[in-house]
């Protein structure tokens, strides 16, 4: 039997709740209220915001602007435009141009947003600092790509998932790739977007978290029928402090870091707990399988490659 039809069913065991949205207007566009910012979003030109940038900006936005998911710009723009934002990017900028590692690739920066359009969001994972390592960070908190094996606290997640779901199935050889999940309604974004190749925190307090905090309240704000925040950890409870508890799901726990995973990490309960609400809200049909067992797309092989051809060319050591 599948983990989608097994969840549902224990999700079905639990006490009934008479659903109050269909499953279609959950994964349609976020509802629009008047005056609300998902209203400005259906009207956004992108191409007239392009044209009104100064040329600095426009130099300093061209990730934005080429690999950002277009579901998130309208609600994302205003942040990229704040001098704090633009002072983030002319330090990126250094950081690259001064010959530095950074992780993620640039490629993958956004790459939550493009797995996992706004529309398309269920629950929200958030995560700290990206991994610090080669061939680890790819947009995604806690994923790796493969061939690199799964990190500890992907491991205790693995851990705590098998025992809500015995039948729960990792990737394959070890590894840690979460793409299918992102691909299946969940955003996963770290506080910071970048990191300095060995140095962890090394971008933390740039301006990161100013983009990201508005990322989690946009979710709060235009999934008016509610969507389930996984907050790890003390710094992931703080970001979520602002969401309405009574029209979304906020489940808390410590991070599954082995620093503190023994104190609670493996009884939180999070997964089921998750699949149990959606159903409860929109149905059978909106559970998440959190099943990984998909051998990895040659996609994701492809630029594990290229990475670590362009990690050796950097630093051959």
């Amino acid at each position: 039997m599948s983990l989608k039809r097994k969840a549902a069913e224990l999700a079905g065991d639990a006490k009934k709740v008479k659903p109050n949205a269909s499953i279609t207007s959950f994964f349609g566009a976020p509802k629009p209220k008047p005056g609300a910012t998902s209203t400005a979003a259906a009207n956004f030109d992108r191409e007239a915001w392009i044209t009104k940038l100064t040329d600095e900006q426009r130099d300093l936005l061209k990730l934005e602007i080429d690999t950002l998911h277009e579901s998130w710009l309208p609600h994302l723009k205003d942040v990229f435009i704040s001098p704090q934002f633009l002072e983030l990017k002319r330090f990126l900028k250094k950081e690259l141009a001064s010959g530095k590692t950074v992780y993620p690739p640039m490629r993958d920066v956004y790459s939550w947003s493009r797995h996992t359009p706004l529309n398309t969001v269920k629950a929200v994972i958030l995560g700290q600092d990206p991994y610090h390592g080669p061939n680890q960070a790819h947009g995604l908190c806690f994923s790796v790509r493969p061939p690199t094996p799964a990190p500890p606290s992907l491991k205790n997640i693995y851990t705590a998932l098998k025992k809500d779901y015995p039948e729960f199935k990792a990737p394959p050889k070890n590894g840690g790739l979460l793409t299918p999940w992102a691909e299946r309604g969940v955003l996963m974004i770290n506080t910071c977007l970048t990191v300095r190749r060995g140095e962890a925190n090394s971008h933390s307090g740039k301006g990161w978290e100013q983009l990201t905090q508005k990322v989690i309240d946009t979710v709060a704000k235009t999934r008016t029928n509610g969507v389930v925040f996984l907050a790890w950890g003390k710094p992931a409870e703080g970001r979520v402090k602002g969401v309405n508890g009574e029209k979304h799901c906020i489940l808390k726990s410590v991070h599954p870091s082995p620093l503190s995973a023994s104190r609670g990490w493996f009884d939180c309960g999070h997964f089921k707990k998750t699949n149990e609400w959606l159903t409860q809200r929109y149905g059978k049909e909106a559970v998440i399988d959190w099943n990984l067992d998909l051998e990895p797309k040659e996609a994701d092989l492809e630029v594990a490659g290229k990475v670590d051809a362009e990690d050796a060319a950097k630093d051959p050591a």
